[in-house]
C-alpha cells in the first residue's frame, strides 16, 4: 500500500485508542489541535457504512511558517493532519504526510530541508507513541 508521501503505522491498539493516544502526544508536545474529524460519524449520518477513519487537524506556527514563507502554497497542506483508520481486515492504521514530500511538492525540498527533517522526526516520534502497543 505505498502511496506517494504518505507514512503509514499499523497500530497496535484500536483505532478510538490511537486517536486518543496521538491527541495526547499533539498536547503533551505543545502541538495545537485544531480540529478532529470523524469520516464514519459522517457516513452513518447519511445512512452509508464506513469503517473507522478520523482525521485530526494539528500544529504550530513555529514549524509551519517557515514553510509557507518558502513557499504560501504549502498553506493548502497546512496545518498538518493525520488519518487514524481501520482497514477491512480490522487492523488500525495511523497516516500523515511526510513532511519532505509536502515541500517537494511545492518546489521547496532544498531551502527547507532542515524544518521537513525536524517535523518528520516530531511527526514520527508521536506517531511511534501512538501506534506502539505499551
Amino acid at each position: 500500500m505505498a502511496i506517494d508521501g504518505l507514512i503509514s503505522l499499523r497500530s497496535h491498539v484500536g483505532p478510538k485508542q490511537t486517536t486518543d493516544r496521538l491527541k495526547a502526544e499533539l498536547q503533551a508536545r505543545g502541538l495545537t489541535l485544531f480540529a478532529q474529524i470523524d469520516h464514519a460519524a459522517g457516513a452513518a449520518s447519511a445512512g452509508l457504512a464506513l469503517r473507522p477513519t478520523e482525521v485530526v487537524v494539528f500544529g504550530n506556527a513555529k514549524g509551519g511558517t517557515p514553510l509557507m514563507q518558502a513557499a504560501q502554497t504549502v498553506g493548502i497542506d497546512l496545518p498538518l493532519k493525520a488519518l487514524v483508520w481501520q482497514d477491512e481486515a480490522g487492523d488500525t492504521w495511523l497516516s500523515y504526510n511526510d513532511p519532505a514530500w509536502l515541500a517537494e511538492r511545492h518546489g521547496v525540498a532544498d531551502e527547507t530541508k532542515a524544518v521537513t527533517s525536524a517535523m518528520a522526526a516530531l511527526l514520527g516520534a508521536i506517531a511511534k507513541a501512538a501506534t506502539s502497543g505499551a
